[in-house]
């Protein structure tokens, strides 16, 4: 990198600090900082929901997933995701934002204790925030890898640098600082994506071919929709996590919805999250695809520097920099959003229950509290990330570790939402749970080598099934009165109701 790259790397760091120091004024209370007051236009919430769904896992461990399998990625992970918000935007995500209206909630996991009780609530509270250490800590190693490939700083000292730049914006400015971030993260992406995609094309041309006719010269199986394996089982189990953590179980997506005025808000957002989903990504893998032609027969360790090698090697000193900064922002959207989340249910949800001191006398979270656990939770995820190879590694911490528990964890959450489950009580809930990380602790100790569809769809897929079955035995029990009226407030909001009255007329 010139000193051009690192001056554009600099000025988007104080941008970012900038903009969270600007929402600090906007913050009153934990209201504001956990859900932005319930005022977060849907605009926002779309971008911000998109742009949370990337890190810096997408510019190496799926890159070098591109690098050796090709188009296949788009299909398992974009689509699916277009798929998933598509269906959530109508079953699941209006129901976040009524759900604070009735019930005042501000974390993802609050409203758990009148759906079942107080241990299933603790339960569910405390596999996320230990699934969240895996996940936010992976997001962390891999922009230290990618800073390593773009300037060789040694790997610790990029995680170091990300998680300060994370821990000082969110910890100050909340969702609103996380979201405003988003957006502006969101065209630095767009830009740094767009030069790439040409220059590559580019580059291509001068090897005789370019992204539609490319296809051909790539390795076999590079064109097909399925490779390795990344299989038709695999994306049909990971479609079931993917809905589950896209419509709410990753909690710092769900606090998007939960922050949303209205229920119809929240659609119009998932909707925009999802058309996003299906175009963006076509254009953002397209130099990972290419990337065989133009660096042939890479060492497996090499390929998750992929990105980083062809914007050193092909961009001009200037672009490299905001190339980077758009994979730091990735990155940094979703740790800071993820730090903001996993905050809200600590402090409104788990701390609570050890002292009195986390609630003050109108039982709200003071703000104090809520900005030291947010800080707290940011420290924790960087150790982890600097002990990144515990845990096999970036691929491992994300995809086989998260993805593996987060379809159980997320099941009595998301799904009891919905009126069809609202037979489930706490027993159906805490059996699905341990049912699905009974088969992820089968499958990793006493399977040699289970291929991912086994270790990402077995543990959910088991959860689900029990789930359901339990749902439809349960109907022969009465509901409890106060689910009753919650299901009939989750169904439509008064405001939603006097909207589409006003329309009709």
């Amino acid at each position: 990198m010139q000193w051009l790259d690192w001056l554009a790397l600099i000025a988007f760091f104080l941008v970012m600090i900038g903009i969270g120091l600007n929402a600090y004024r906007k913050i009153k209370g934990s209201n504001d900082f956990y859900v932005a007051g319930g005022g977060l236009p849907w605009w926002l919430a779309g971008i911000s929901h998109h742009v949370s769904g990337y890190s810096g896992v997408v510019f190496t461990g799926y890159a070098a997933i591109a690098y050796s399998t090709g188009f296949n990625l788009y299909i398992w992970w974009a689509m699916n995701v277009a798929l998933a918000c598509s269906l959530g935007a109508w079953l699941v995500v209006p129901r976040w934002a009524r759900l604070r209206k009735a019930l005042n909630i501000q974390s993802p996991t609050e409203y758990l204790k009148l759906r079942y009780d107080i241990k299933t609530q603790q339960v569910i509270a405390w596999l996320g925030v230990l699934l969240k250490l895996l996940d936010t800590a992976g997001k962390y190693a891999a922009i230290g890898v990618l800073l390593y490939g773009f300037a060789g700083v040694p790997i610790h000292y990029g995680i170091l640098i990300a998680g300060f730049i994370a821990m000082l914006y969110v910890t100050v400015g909340g969702l609103w600082a996380d979201t405003m971030n988003d957006f502006f993260q969101f065209f630095v992406q767009v830009a740094a994506g767009l030069a790439m995609f040409f220059i590559i094309q580019n580059q291509l041309g001068a090897v005789g071919t370019n992204y539609l006719s490319m296809w051909d010269k790539l390795p076999a199986g590079h064109s097909d929709w399925f490779n390795s394996e990344y299989s038709p089982l695999f994306f049909i189990s990971f479609s079931i996590v993917i809905f589950l953590s896209y419509t709410g179980g990753t909690w710092n997506l769900a606090s998007r919805f939960i922050a949303s005025p209205t229920g119809r808000a929240a659609r119009k957002a998932m909707v925009l999250s999802s058309v996003l989903y299906l175009i963006w990504p076509l254009f953002l893998f397209a130099p990972m695809w290419a990337a065989p032609l133009l660096l042939p027969d890479l060492a497996i360790a090499d390929q998750t520097q992929i990105y980083s090698m062809l914007t050193v090697k092909y961009l001009p000193a200037g672009a490299v920099g905001i190339v980077l900064a758009s994979m730091f922002a990735a990155t940094l959207s979703m740790v800071a959003s993820d730090a903001n989340a996993i905050s809200s249910v600590l402090s409104r949800d788990i701390l609570p229950l050890l002292s009195n001191k986390f609630r003050n006398e109108n039982g709200d979270t003071p703000l104090k509290i809520a900005r030291i656990v947010t800080f707290t939770f940011t420290l924790a995820t960087i150790l982890i990330a600097l002990n990144k190879d515990y845990f096999g590694g970036i691929i491992g911490l994300i995809l086989v570790w998260f993805g593996g528990l987060i379809g159980p964890a997320s099941i009595p959450m998301v799904l009891g939402l919905l009126p069809f489950y609202k037979h489930c009580g706490p027993k159906s809930a805490l059996g699905s749970m341990a049912i699905g990380l009974s088969v992820f602790v089968f499958t990793r100790l006493f399977v040699a080598e289970p291929s991912m569809a086994l270790s990402v769809g077995g543990p959910v897929i088991c959860s689900l099934i029990f789930f359901s079955l339990a749902a439809i035995y349960n109907r022969k029990f009465e509901v409890k009165p106060e689910i009753e009226d919650l299901m009939v407030k989750l169904s439509r909001d008064e405001q939603e109701s006097e909207m589409e009255l006003a329309e009709s007329k």
